[in-house]
């Protein structure tokens, strides 16, 4: 339940397509998820107003963001439900649709920052109290699952930091941006839970509160573990903070879980995955795996994308992979867990949500038959 880049219809399993999303740095394509119908709109006539608390309230078409310097950022978006699969089946039953692993894409994205345009408006809120404001995004353009249109909203000095990477997306992968992405325009809000990369963007608003529409407000949060069911929930809503930075993350996607693998002359069979930073705070620095449940851990090997340099990958996913040594025989396991530049790193659990959000537990490969 995301206004981001996967199927609505269709869960995405593991085996063959995680596998083929790890196939490459950046994904060619990527999954659609709407909480509503998706609109096809004008490009020559769209426009994305933006008011609130600004010297100049402003109306920008499409050529108007173009106009202005265009930025390019290589960063992955994710559900923040991804992996809620393993929260429900290794901890407790949770309220939301089962993504498995694979609710992520990694995408070059080009478009204008939001801090640039923010500029043009002029913000009119002191520096020293930004810490309490919000820029809120929305799209008026088809009603939701929950709402009459979907919003969201960032904290103002996230918004106001073009260190942050906040884009109004204009192309991915050096292409106009199709429909099912958030064409014309659409905001990518690198770290962040995808659920604020608002698509078909129409309006930006500065304010003193957060966005009040219903999935800002009433999900994508970590509610605690006594909130344990949707009755319990409601009063918590309002007290727990809307979710941000996504945590540190990696999966296994080679071997899926309950397959068969048959390891090579040297007793080895070969791992592969993805690995997501925390927030800001990345590229990945290290990713580690193990098939003795966690007694020793080896190093995997990084990827290199050929295109981009290290700086770039801030926000981007790495792939890798490991040949690692596993004994052989049924219901055999192998752990993953990944280290961001800034030292944070996976733990082998987490505690339970009712919605199964921003789990980041070690990534597991279970249920293996090696032969």
């Amino acid at each position: 339940m995301v206004q981001l880049e996967y199927s609505v219809e269709e869960p995405l399993n593991r085996e063959p397509k995680l596998e083929r999303l790890v196939s490459s740095f950046i994904t060619e394509e990527g999954y659609d998820r709407n909480h509503g119908p998706i609109p096809h709109l004008d490009a020559s006539t769209h426009r994305v107003s933006i008011n609130g608390l600004v010297q100049n309230e402003l109306s920008l078409s499409v050529a108007d963001l173009k106009s202005l310097p265009q930025h390019n950022i290589i960063c992955a978006l994710q559900c923040a439900g991804n992996r809620r699969h393993t929260m429900r089946t290794k901890l407790k039953e949770v309220s939301g649709i089962d993504w498995f692993d694979g609710a992520v894409m990694n995408c070059k994205w080009t478009g204008p920052l939001l801090h640039d345009v923010l500029e043009k408006a002029g913000v009119t809120v002191e520096k020293e109290k930004w810490e309490s404001k919000h820029v809120a995004f929305a799209c008026h353009q088809t009603a939701t699952q929950e709402d009459e249109w979907y919003g969201a909203s960032i904290p103002l000095p996230r918004a106001m930091d073009p260190e942050c990477g906040i884009l109004l997306a204009l192309e991915m992968n050096g292409k106009t941006l199709p429909p099912n992405h958030g064409a014309p325009v659409r905001v990518v809000t690198p770290g962040i839970a995808g659920a604020r990369s608002v698509k078909w963007l129409d309006s930006i608003t500065v304010q003193t509160s957060e966005s009040n529409n219903y999935y800002q407000q009433h999900d994508y949060k970590i509610l605690p573990p006594e909130a344990d069911s949707v009755e319990k929930a409601e009063k918590w809503w309002d007290k727990v903070n809307a979710l941000q930075d996504m945590p540190i993350n990696s999966v296994i996607a080679i071997p899926a879980s309950d397959s068969k693998v048959k390891a090579d002359e040297n007793g080895t069979i070969e791992v592969k995955g993805y690995a997501l930073p925390s927030g800001s705070d990345g590229p990945i620095a290290r990713v580690e795996v193990s098939a003795d449940g966690g007694k020793t851990w080896q190093d995997a090997e990084l990827l290199k994308d050929r295109e981009a340099e290290q700086s770039e990958l801030k926000w981007a996913w790495s792939l890798w992979k490991a040949r690692v040594r596993i004994a052989k025989g049924k219901d055999k396991k192998i752990f993953s867990r990944a280290t961001d530049r800034n030292g944070n790193t996976q733990v082998e659990t987490v505690e339970w949500n009712l919605r199964g959000v921003a789990y980041n537990a070690y990534g597991e490969a279970s249920g293996l038959e090696v032969d």
